[in-house]
């Protein structure tokens, strides 16, 4: 059985922090094959820089998804071409960086897991229709491998769920990112793909998704412009762990993780 660990929106340094304290334990614990996160949030909660990407592949992470802030800091834009490890969501018309990409596991058995990157458009930018972008990339997937593993980062519950029954049978994971609050509906679809509207977030408990509780709470009051901040204290890692056949790509079982990581700082 191949286990894939999902790490929700890691938030900032709070959240970077906590990856690195509680990863090896739940790697040993759950016995991983596979570590996949969102950082689109790593750089001071909002975009991913070469720095803090690093950071995150360094303590045991394989495979960085991200969504609607990967531009967010422009120190990403170059590097993105140079580590295929950090993935952009393949419906940007036109992108630097890779999409998708194809990760060799050494189990009982040789195994190749496809991780693929998408973002949602309703109430989102205006990209392009990732059902029909799904539709021209999965054919590539399968002719390397069964085991298929999508990270789609949306707004609209709706667009996530359509999207987990849409490929239903086609992939083997429909991990939902972007809200930062976990979602108690994970599932197996009848065809076998995993499903979870959002896994949530890896940030601050004390927060507003991740923000500072006064700053978001003034935004709501005033309608004014406000510098987000992400607060100190401890952390919420929130994440999934999936069950995949290797042999069929057919997942099996998906649980959902909360821990509450205790800050020093």
């Amino acid at each position: 059985m191949l286990k894939i660990l999902f790490i929700g929106d890691i938030i900032g340094n709070p959240g970077r922090s906590a990856v690195a304290n509680i990863l090896p334990k739940l790697k040993e614990k759950h016995q991983i094959n596979l570590t996949i996160a969102n950082g689109e949030n790593l750089a001071g909660g909002l975009g991913i820089t070469p720095e803090t990407a690093n950071e995150i592949l360094s303590i045991g992470v394989d495979v960085i998804t991200t969504g609607n802030h990967i531009w967010d800091k422009k120190e990403i834009l170059e590097y993105i071409n140079s580590d295929n490890r950090i993935l952009r969501p393949a419906n940007y018309p036109e992108a630097p960086g890779n999409s998708f990409m194809f990760h060799r596991l050494k189990l009982p058995q040789d195994a190749v897991v496809a991780v693929l990157n998408l973002s949602g458009c309703v109430f989102m930018q205006n990209l392009d229709n990732p059902f029909h972008v799904v539709d021209d990339i999965i054919p590539t997937l399968r002719n390397t491998t069964k085991i298929i593993f999508v990270d789609f980062h949306a707004e609209a519950t709706s667009e996530k769920i359509a999207l987990g029954r849409y490929l239903d049978g086609k992939v083997s994971a429909v991990v939902g990112t972007h809200t930062h609050v976990q979602t108690a509906d994970e599932t197996i679809f009848p065809n076998g793909t995993a499903y979870i509207t959002d896994v949530g977030m890896t940030g601050p408990k004390e927060s507003i998704i991740g923000t500072r509780i006064d700053q978001i709470i003034q935004k709501f009051r005033t309608q004014m412009p406000v510098k987000f901040e992400v607060p100190k204290g401890d952390v919420i890692v929130s994440a999934v762990i999936i069950d995949i056949d290797p042999n069929t790509g057919k997942s099996i079982s998906i649980k959902r993780l909360q821990e509450l990581v205790n800050s020093n700082k």
